[in-house]
């Protein structure tokens, strides 16, 4: 045979022009096989990179929400402190009014006592000293004597007075008037002898009858 034409191969001829290739066959497959790998550990990759991305953001969010929620609770529970301490200081403040109202009664009870109590003294000297006792404005008594100036018995000598807080006598002015109120007003203070105040009083109009 011609040279070139042909080619022996073991078992047969191998046509001009073809190249053997029996030791190359499937790298193609391969190739392609790790490429779809890489590119399946790549996408694999982002996902858990993005999967990270979200999870950090979540944790993030998490966080915020609960530092808002233990913002919130201090707030409630400073309200609920703020709300207990109004509560006791209205409670405070109630139980005060009630202290001093009870004060208040106990005191304009005892005064209304010590008042009838000068009522009914005067009913006594009525008769005798022409004196007349009566209740005005402000808790006051007002006490009008007669029969003072012998040229005009009818005519009024009159002082007012009460009962102060400290429950003490206060005597007011008298008409005409009286030098003398004071000094009767300090000593019944210390003497409680209201009778002989009463006495000193239709003295010093007497008195200032005949000046």
């Amino acid at each position: 045979s011609r040279p070139g034409s042909s080619r022996r191969k073991s078992g047969g001829l191998v046509p001009a022009g073809q190249v053997q290739s029996g030791g190359d066959r499937g790298v193609p497959g391969r190739s392609e096989k790790m490429s779809l790998k890489l590119k399946e550990e790549e996408r694999m990759t982002e996902m858990i990179l993005e999967y990270k991305n979200q999870l950090c953001k979540q944790n993030k969010l998490i966080q915020e929400k609960k530092e808002n929620v233990l913002k919130m609770i201090a707030e409630v529970k400073g309200k609920e402190q703020e709300s207990e301490e109004l509560t006791a200081k209205i409670q405070e403040l109630k139980e005060e009014y009630a202290r001093k109202r009870e004060t208040i009664s106990t005191a304009n009870k005892a005064n209304e006592e010590r008042l009838k109590g000068l009522q009914k003294s005067a009913d006594l000297y009525r008769d005798y000293l022409g004196l007349e006792i009566r209740k005005i404005h402000g808790n006051k008594l007002q006490f009008i004597f007669t029969s003072i100036d012998p040229k005009n018995p009818e005519s009024p000598y009159m002082f007012s007075m009460s009962i102060n807080e400290a429950k003490e006598y206060e005597v007011y002015d008298s008409s005409p008037h009286l030098e003398c109120l004071a000094e009767f007003q300090e000593k019944v203070r210390k003497t409680n002898n209201f009778s002989a105040f009463l006495a000193n009083i239709r003295k010093a109009f007497i008195a200032k009858v005949h000046n």
